[in-house]
């Protein structure tokens, strides 16, 4: 784990008189979901996620976006097209999401955010290709060898489609992050206990 202090204040924005903001971003399938709910419980939270924003969208669009596999059928792979050539669906998406963690009390799951806004604990979780298709594989009960292609489909369409929108380098440019997590060296249960034993000892 390595812990990175870009001299950013956590007294302000999204933590404003003391109200916690967490932002946690990382690579698909690599446990960012499990770990925010259990922030959430653990410290109170609301609990958002940026893909559940985009799929209300999908669905304003005439997506049916329904179910937590939706992501990797053929509906989600047209949409995701129409993401490529529309912009302004993941920009909705931060928008909302910018509010949010303003307001404070919060935990967040989205590969942008870090990127857009100053104030929040920034978490990366980072996993190996092979690992999270492990992951995959067991929590969306598909093949292994089936998992390994959605993993590497998603990473390549995450690092295009945010370097057309922002011009950062997903997976790369991870200097706006407070604490990098390598998840391929812990177990589940440790990735949340030692997160929040930082969370706890975060001063605001």
């Amino acid at each position: 784990m390595k812990h990175h202090n870009n001299n950013h204040n956590h007294n302000n924005n999204a933590n404003t008189k003391g109200r916690l903001g967490i932002v946690i971003s990382g690579w698909p399938a690599v446990g960012k979901t499990t770990l925010a709910a259990e922030l959430a419980k653990e410290f109170g939270l609301s609990m958002y996620n940026g893909g559940d924003i985009l799929k209300m969208l999908a669905r304003e669009k005439g997506y049916s976006a329904s179910g937590n596999d939706w992501w990797d059928d053929e509906e989600a792979k047209k949409f995701m097209q129409d993401r490529r050539s529309d912009p302004s669906f993941d920009k909705q998406v931060d928008e909302k999401l910018i509010q949010i963690i303003k307001e404070g009390n919060v935990v967040i799951t989205s590969y942008t955010l870090p990127w857009l806004v100053q104030g929040p604990i920034k978490f990366w979780l980072k996993g190996s290709q092979d690992s999270r298709a492990k992951r995959m594989a067991s929590r969306d009960g598909v093949t292994y060898s089936k998992a390994q292609e959605i993993v590497k489909l998603r990473d390549e369409e995450n690092k295009k489609i945010y370097y057309n929108l922002y011009g950062f380098r997903f997976g790369e440019d991870l200097g706006v992050f407070d604490y990098i997590i390598n998840t391929d060296q812990l177990s589940l249960d440790s990735l949340i206990e030692i997160s929040k034993n930082i969370v706890r000892h975060i001063v605001l």
